[in-house]
C-alpha cells in the first residue's frame, strides 16, 4: 500500500470505537520484551533446576483446548492440559502431547525464501534462495496494491490471523478470505451447518450435550478419536458412563472404530443407509409413543430401511425400545454419515430424530453454540464445492496473488480437484508455512510464521463447552529461527495501525474488559491482558447455550434416497477416516509416526483394511500389496486383514502419503483422497463416501510395522511342518 490506512480508518473498517483506540494508548505487557534465553545465557528471573510454566493454546487442531507447557531454561520440554481451560480441563490428545516435535523439528523452515523460477529452471524444479524479512514485507505489500487479485486461503486456526485478514481485505476491497482444512471435510461441518439452518432456522455449529444423556444413538460420530473436539467428547462421554444409571452408547457405521469399540452394541449398516435407519427409528418411536407418526417420517417403509442398511426389522424395533425406556436420549450426525449425495438430508433426518425425542434445549440434548465472548456471528469453513470454485477463479487467471496460511491444499485436497495444475497458473504464490509442505514447496516465496509454542494469538472455542470462550495463546519460548509472525508481516506491508501483533491482539480483546460474568475480572486493558496471558483465555461461567426452535419442524417432508454409486467400480464401499494419530498435519512428528494406530497397531506406514472373509475370497493375506482403483485414481497399498469391518468395504486412514514436509513424512504412505472425486451433496461438501473401489492384486509384499503380534491370528504361525 502506498498511503498509510489511518488508526481511525481501520478501526471503523473492523467496527471498534475511537474509544478502544485511546484504551491502548501506552499498553505493552513486559512479556512481549522478555528474552526466554537458554541455559548459557539465563534471564534474572530463571534459575538452575527450576522450571517456568506458560499458558497457552495447542495449535494441532481448532478445537481451542489449552496447554500448560514447562519450560526450563528458555526450553520447552513437556505439554500438559490447562485445567482451566472448560474445553479440555487438564487433558490432552496425543497430538497435543507431541506438539513439541513440531517445535523442534529439524526440518522447519528456518528464513524467508524466494523459488526462483525460469526457462532454465521449469516448475517442478527447486531453487530456493534466503532474503531478508523487509524484502519480504515488501513482496506483500507490493501484492496488496491490486486487492482486486488478492485471495488469502486460512486454515482454521489462529482466529485473531483470520480476523486481521477479514478486515484487511474488507478496507482494501478484496475478496474475503477462504478457510479450508481437512478434518472439517471429514466432519461434514458445512452439511451439519446446513441441516441446522434448516431444521432451527440458524446455521449453526451445534452442541450435542453428550455429558447428560443416559442413551446415545451415534451414526458414524467418532467421537473419542477425531470427531469435532474429541477431548471435549471424551471428558462428556465418561460423565455419561459414571452416572448412576450407566448411559448407554449405541454405534452404527460399517467398520468398527475405537468409538464403536467402546460402545454397548456396534451395528455395521451400509455406508449411505444412516439416514433412511435415522428416519425408520423416528416412525417406530413416533407410532408407538404417540400412535401416528408425523409427516417428516410417515412417509418411511421401515422394512426397505433395514434392508438398505442391512439389518434385521427386530434390530431397529430394539432400537426403538430403548429410545422409549430413555430419559435423555441423543443422536449423533457424524462426519461419514453426511458425505454422501443425500447427506444433508441424512442430516435434517438426524435432527429432526432429535427434535422428536424433544431432547432439544434440554440437558442431555442439542443446543446451538454460545456466542463468542467476541460476538460474532457463525463462520463456517469453505466447502468442497467452494473450494472448486477456487480452483476455476486459478485457472481462469483472476488470482494474481494467493496467500496461504495454516493450510495444505496440494495434500489436503482431492487430486481430482485440480488443486495443484491451478496453482502453477497464478503468477505469485506466498506460503506463510512453518514446514515444508506441499504446498509451500510448489509456490514462489516462503514467510515462514512461528511455530505454534512461539506465537501469541487466540481461537475461538466453538465446540466442547457450553461456555462463551475465547482461547488464548503466547509463546513460551523466543523464536528459534528467522521466522516471523504473519499478522507482524501484514501489519507492517498493509501500514496498519497496530505497533505489533500484541497491540493488535489487546485491540481486539479490550472489549472483555466490560463484560461481566467472567472466569475473572480487571479494572484496566493492562491488567486484563496478565490474566488472559495467566489463565490461558477468558471465559464466562455460566453456560451461554442457545436453545433451537422447533416450531414446524417434524411437519416437514424429509427427501431419503441412497446415493448413486460408480457403476463400473462397484466391487467395495471405500471408507476413508482421518487418522486418530496423525490427522491431516501430524506425520512430521516421530512421536505419532511410532504411537501405534488404536484398533489396527500399525505404525509409519499406511495399510487398508479388508475383511478376512473378503481376503480369503480374494486371494489375499496380510501384508500383500495390492492396487486400489476408483474412477478418479489408484494407490498401492498393504493389506490389513481386519474382521471388525463390512464384508463389502475397505478403509484405509488420511494422514500419510506426503510427497514433501520433512523427512519423517515424505514418501510414505498414501493418501487415499488421491480417489475422491469432484462430487458433492446438497450442501457443497464432499461426499467421499459414495467412492467405490476395485481391488487389484500386484504379486508384491510389504510388511507392516505393527505393534501386535500376529502369531495365531488367522492361523497365521500355525502351519503344520
Amino acid at each position: 500500500m502506498t498511503e498509510k490506512l489511518s488508526r481511525r480508518d481501520f478501526l471503523k473498517v473492523v467496527g471498534a470505537g475511537a474509544a478502544t483506540a485511546a484504551v491502548l494508548t501506552g499498553c505493552g505487557p513486559a512479556s512481549r520484551y522478555v528474552t526466554r534465553e537458554p541455559y548459557t545465557k539465563m534471564p534474572e528471573y530463571n534459575y538452575n533446576g527450576q522450571s517456568t510454566y506458560f499458558a497457552t493454546t495447542c495449535r494441532e487442531c481448532a478445537a481451542g483446548c489449552g496447554l500448560v507447557v514447562r519450560t526450563m531454561q528458555g526450553r520447552a520440554i513437556k505439554t500438559e492440559g490447562n485445567p482451566y481451560n472448560p474445553v479440555n480441563l487438564g487433558k490432552t490428545c496425543a497430538r497435543g502431547q507431541a506438539t513439541l516435535q513440531g517445535l523442534y523439528n529439524p526440518d522447519r523452515v528456518k528464513n524467508p525464501l524466494r523459488n526462483s523460477r525460469g526457462e532454465s529452471n521449469p516448475a517442478g524444479e527447486r531453487d530456493w534462495t534466503e532474503m531478508s524479512w523487509d524484502a519480504a514485507i515488501g513482496v506483500v505489500a507490493e501484492a496488496l496494491k491490486a486487492p482486486a487479485g488478492v485471495q488469502f486461503l486460512l486454515g482454521l486456526a489462529p482466529d485473531h490471523l483470520f480476523d486481521l485478514v477479514s478486515d484487511l481485505c474488507k478496507s482494501l476491497g478484496a475478496p474475503a478470505p477462504i478457510r479450508y482444512g481437512a478434518l472439517s471435510m471429514f466432519e461434514a461441518r458445512v452439511t451439519l451447518g446446513e441441516a441446522a439452518r434448516a431444521v432451527f432456522g440458524r446455521p449453526d455449529t451445534l452442541f450435542f450435550d453428550l455429558a447428560n444423556a443416559d442413551l446415545v444413538i451415534s451414526f458414524g460420530a467418532n467421537f473419542l478419536e477425531t470427531w469435532i473436539s474429541p477431548v471435549a467428547f471424551t471428558r462428556g462421554y465418561a460423565r455419561m458412563r459414571k452416572q448412576r444409571a450407566r448411559g448407554i452408547l449405541i454405534q452404527l457405521e460399517p467398520r468398527l472404530s475405537q468409538t464403536a469399540a467402546k460402545a454397548d452394541l456396534w451395528y455395521p449398516i451400509k455406508p449411505g443407509s444412516e439416514g433412511l435407519v435415522a428416519a425408520a427409528l423416528g416412525k417406530l418411536y413416533a407410532e408407538e409413543k404417540l400412535g401416528v407418526a408425523p409427516v417428516a417420517f410417515e412417509g418411511v417403509d421401515v422394512t426397505a430401511a433395514a434392508e438398505a442398511a442391512g439389518l434385521e426389522v427386530e434390530a431397529l424395533e430394539k432400537l426403538t425400545a430403548l429410545l422409549l425406556d430413555a430419559d435423555r436420549p441423543l443422536v449423533l450426525p457424524g462426519g461419514a454419515a453426511l458425505a454422501h449425495e443425500n447427506g444433508l438430508e441424512t442430516a435434517k433426518a438426524i435432527l429432526a430424530l432429535n427434535v422428536l425425542l424433544g431432547n432439544p434445549g434440554k440437558p442431555g440434548g442439542v443446543y446451538h453454540t454460545p456466542v463468542s465472548p467476541l460476538g460474532e456471528e457463525y463462520r463456517r469453513p469453505a466447502s468442497l464445492k467452494e473450494m472448486a470454485d477456487l480452483v476455476e477463479r486459478m485457472n481462469a487467471g483472476q488470482i494474481k496473488t494467493l496467500l496461504v496460511h495454516g493450510v495444505n491444499p496440494v495434500f489436503e485436497l482431492p487430486k481430482a480437484l485440480g488443486f495443484e495444475a491451478a496453482l502453477a497458473k497464478v503468477p505469485t504464490v506466498i506460503s506463510f508455512a512453518t514446514f515444508p509442505d506441499e504446498t509451500a514447496m510448489a509456490a514462489h516465496y516462503i514467510f515462514p510464521d512461528h511455530h505454534g509454542l512461539e506465537s501469541w494469538g487466540y481461537q475461538r472455542v466453538t465446540d466442547g463447552t457450553g461456555q462463551s470462550m475465547l482461547s488464548g495463546a503466547q509463546p513460551v519460548v523466543a523464536p528459534f529461527y528467522n521466522t516471523k509472525s504473519t499478522v507482524d508481516v501484514l501489519l507492517a506491508a498493509a501500514n496498519l495501525p497496530f505497533k505489533d501483533e500484541v497491540e493488535y491482539l489487546q485491540n481486539q480483546v479490550a472489549a472483555l474488559v466490560e463484560q461481566s460474568g467472567g472466569f475473572y475480572s480487571a479494572p484496566d486493558l493492562p491488567s486484563f491482558w496478565a490474566l488472559f496471558q495467566q489463565f490461558g483465555g477468558w471465559w464466562k461461567n455460566d453456560p451461554g447455550l442457545g436453545v433451537p426452535g422447533v416450531a414446524g419442524v417434524l411437519e416437514k417432508k424429509l427427501n431419503l434416497k441412497t446415493g448413486e454409486k460408480s457403476a463400473s467400480y462397484d466391487e467395495f464401499d471405500l471408507l476413508v477416516y482421518p487418522s486418530p494419530i496423525l490427522a491431516e498435519a501430524g506425520a512430521n512428528k516421530p512421536w505419532l509416526q511410532e504411537t501405534p494406530d488404536p484398533m489396527t497397531t500399525v505404525m509409519w506406514n499406511s495399510w487398508i483394511e479388508i475383511n478376512p472373509k473378503t481376503a480369503k475370497k480374494l486371494g489375499l493375506h496380510n501384508d500383500d500389496v495390492v492396487r486400489v482403483v476408483s474412477p478418479y485414481g489408484a494407490v498401492e497399498v498393504s493389506v490389513y486383514e481386519y474382521p471388525a469391518i463390512r464384508p463389502d468395504a475397505v478403509a484405509i486412514p488420511f494422514g500419510q502419503g506426503h510427497t514433501a514436509y520433512g523427512r519423517y513424512a515424505q514418501q510414505r504412505g498414501v493418501n487415499p483422497a488421491d480417489l475422491f472425486g469432484p462430487r458433492f451433496n446438497a450442501a457443497g461438501d464432499l461426499a467421499f463416501a459414495d467412492v467405490k473401489v476395485r481391488i487389484e492384486k500386484t504379486g508384491k509384499k510389504r510388511e507392516l510395522s505393527r505393534l501386535e503380534s500376529k502369531l495365531g491370528v488367522y492361523g497365521e504361525g500355525m502351519e503344520e511342518h
